[in-house]
């Protein structure tokens, strides 16, 4: 029988055990995407897609791959590219919420260039020194990795230009004070350009239950109009939702864009 959902702070410390052992895993060179059969990555046997690369570095194009350590590579666990769809400029601030082991801040950071900043946040150890670990070996200064939940940011109000994550806000048991969150850091006009996953509106319930589907980026999905309405009711305008491809059968990963009002 499914391990039944808690409370959020039970949800929390299970997502913080699953990504602490991801981050050991990448470390001793045994980590690896979601496979058919891994229903720990939401990958259940019933799924009705192809065997392919649904989570992981395999989304990132090759040229990025060559920019970044095989440890950040082992690393990543998400279901898209957010550096690709954030639209970066030179001199910009980007932060990521929940950056596990880098790879999307230290992308972040080449495109924003030396005059600009990207943090990542995220709340396990493990994952902290294995980005700062590998921010030493890509060589790139830049960045600065800091401890805390993206349900509350450690960075002061109206302090970055765009906000990305890959994977993360569906782990969240509090998404409206994420987005609240979001909006409070960015600066008037800024951007949020998140790829997450996305439920069907028709999910089941058993699905939804489920703590391994749950630490696996498929249970705690909202649905579009779940996104749409929270995103707005913290302030957002101009929210866009595009599935990109599946990754279960009830649930595809999305890139997400929404922009505070300048």
């Amino acid at each position: 029988m499914a391990e039944q959902l808690t409370d959020p702070e039970s949800i929390r410390e299970t997502v913080r055990e699953r990504y602490a052992d991801a981050a050991a895993s990448a470390v001793s060179g045994s980590a690896s995407c979601c496979g058919p059969d891994d229903a720990s990555c939401g990958c259940a046997t019933n799924a009705v897609w192809e065997p392919g690369e649904v989570f992981g570095s395999g989304l990132y194009a090759d040229s990025d791959r060559a920019e970044l350590p095989d440890t950040a590579k082992l690393a990543s666990l998400g279901c898209g590219n957010p550096t690709a769809v954030a639209e970066l400029h030179e001199g910009e601030t980007v932060l990521d919420l929940g950056s596990g082991g880098g790879i999307d801040v230290l992308l972040s950071a080449r495109r924003v260039g030396s005059t600009g900043k990207a943090y990542g946040v995220d709340m396990t150890d493990e994952m902290l020194e294995l980005a700062r670990r590998n921010q030493r070996e890509a060589g790139v200064e830049n960045v600065e990795f800091l401890k805390g939940t993206i349900e509350k940011v450690p960075l002061p109000d109206d302090s970055v230009d765009v906000i990305i994550s890959n994977c993360v806000i569906n782990l969240s048991a509090d998404k409206p004070s994420v987005f609240r969150e979001a909006a409070r850091v960015l600066r008037p006009g800024g951007r949020f350009a998140v790829t997450d996953i996305v439920a069907d509106s028709d999910m089941d319930e058993e699905t939804r239950r489920d703590m391994a589907q749950w630490t696996g980026c498929i249970a705690g999905a909202l649905t579009e109009d779940e996104f749409r309405a929270d995103l707005e009711a913290a302030g957002f305008e101009q929210v866009e939702v595009r599935e990109t491809h599946r990754v279960h059968d009830q649930a595809g990963s999305a890139i997400i864009r929404a922009s505070v009002p300048a």
